[in-house]
């Protein structure tokens, strides 16, 4: 696969395997994931676009000619009786944290690969991205049964670290997470791993959104970038003609009745608020949303915000 080509389809199209997402290394370097925007809350609150990563303070210096005043150091000014500026770097390694959601309604597909499939390909092309950029790669794979946190780690056993945990077929077995106990809230979880700074990715069909979630959500934005991915198959969003149709889910392929017009307009409905939802969700500061189908390609889905950056 060359790196400004497609995603390529899987061996399955219910699970992924190692070896496909090691793949995926090249399209993942072609990939610019950095800082959004830079915060600069010690400079009067505003807030500045730049390109790559991240920058931090410095030191503060006299104050010269054609300086930013939103970067005026006003504490050192007071203290000298003359005007500084203070000087930021570059950010050696800002975290990239993913959250990566693998419970029971991402593993379906009527078209495509499951929803599933289609996260753990995103989440591998990040990873590849963040090893390329020098960036520290962490995150939080969950399933309704259980969950993995990753604590951010450099380089490219960061990355295989985490490729071989979404491999794991505990997973991908619907069987498995049937008898699910109760959860804590995932996204409070990511908290603890998330540091100020980071670059954030939640992959997701987001159908369990709640006041939780997005309180969760507005404390993480508050001190990091968050990127929305949602993932969604075509039926969800607007069902066949009525009748019976055989789609993909879990382990096995089932029958569904696609019901009569009340039926299918309510289907509609739940999926139009859920979009209407995250689009709220996406105009909080610090937060983006992003959409990829099952018949979709997470990598174009990508380097349409971040390509070149």
């Amino acid at each position: 696969m060359n790196a400004a080509g497609a995603v390529r389809s899987t061996s399955s199209p219910a699970r992924i395997e190692l070896a496909e997402l090691i793949r995926l290394k090249p399209a993942g370097e072609s990939l610019k994931i950095g800082a959004l925007r830079v915060r600069a809350t010690d400079a009067g609150g505003h807030l500045s676009r730049l390109k790559g990563r991240g920058v931090e303070f410095d030191e503060s210096r006299p104050y010269q000619p054609g300086d930013d005043l939103r970067t005026m150091d006003w504490k050192v000014t007071a203290r000298t009786g003359k005007p500084h500026t203070k000087v930021f770097r570059e950010e050696r390694d800002r975290p990239v944290i993913l959250w990566l959601d693998l419970r029971r309604p991402m593993l379906f597909a009527t078209k495509g690969v499951f929803k599933a499939v289609r996260a753990a390909q995103t989440a591998a092309l990040v990873a590849w991205s963040a090893v390329a950029n020098g960036d520290r790669l962490g995150g939080l794979i969950f399933s309704d049964r259980e969950h993995v946190e990753l604590r951010p780690r450099l380089g490219r056993r960061a990355a295989l670290r985490m490729l071989r945990v979404i491999c794991d077929r505990a997973f991908w077995d619907p069987a498995y997470a049937a008898a699910a106990a109760a959860q804590p809230h995932s996204l409070e979880r990511l908290t603890r791993v998330a540091r100020p700074g980071s670059q954030i990715f939640l992959l997701s069909d987001f159908r369990s959104l709640d006041a939780s979630f997005e309180r969760h959500l507005r404390q993480l934005a508050r001190h990091s970038d968050v990127c929305l991915v949602h993932f969604f198959d075509p039926v969800e969003r607007s069902l066949p003609p009525p009748g019976r149709y055989r789609v993909l889910a879990g382990s096995r392929s089932v029958a569904i009745d696609t019901g009569g017009g009340a039926e299918r307009r309510a289907y509609r409905d739940r999926f139009i608020e859920r979009r209407a939802a995250l689009a709220k969700l996406a105009r909080f500061p610090g937060v983006q949303l992003l959409e990829c189908g099952t018949h979709g390609d997470p990598q174009k889905v990508l380097s349409a915000r971040f390509a070149g950056r």
